[in-house]
């Protein structure tokens, strides 16, 4: 499978973190309408969706969504205004200026395997939410 042949909003996101797995866990619970698809960066759909960043490469969540990449404070609020329910008032963070939101943003991730700790292997869904889970 191919970034350009996906029309569902992916999230890419750290395997072997367990923030980043509670968030995934957090946003299936509030995805009703089941519109996420989730891929770990570490998957070779990950890598690709990576080689799309000159510099410094994501490391903790991307968000593709019409074509288009979003990483850190972007992904996160845009990811909140597509959830249902009162998430989308979240999205209300977007009128912060990016480098205070991005700031708040990497020194959480900075610290994610401190304060959150890691995983030994990667998450392996259920069958039910297989599925969703490209690579």
């Amino acid at each position: 499978m191919k970034l350009q042949d996906i029309s569902q909003p992916v999230i890419f996101f750290d395997d072997v973190c367990n923030l980043c797995n509670s968030s995934v866990q957090f946003i299936i619970r509030h995805d009703k309408k089941k519109q996420f698809l989730f891929a770990p960066l570490q998957s070779e759909l990950g890598q690709e969706a990576i080689k799309q960043f000159p510099g410094k490469a994501p490391d903790s969540v991307v968000l593709f969504y019409k074509r288009k990449f979003f990483v850190k404070s972007d992904a996160t609020l845009n990811i909140a205004k597509l959830l249902d329910g009162g998430w989308k008032l979240c999205y209300a963070g977007i009128i912060l200026p990016r480098f205070i939101r991005n700031g708040i943003y990497d020194f959480v991730s900075r610290n994610r395997y401190k304060w959150f700790g890691r995983k030994e292997a990667c998450m392996i869904p259920t069958a039910e939410l297989r599925a969703r889970f490209i690579a």
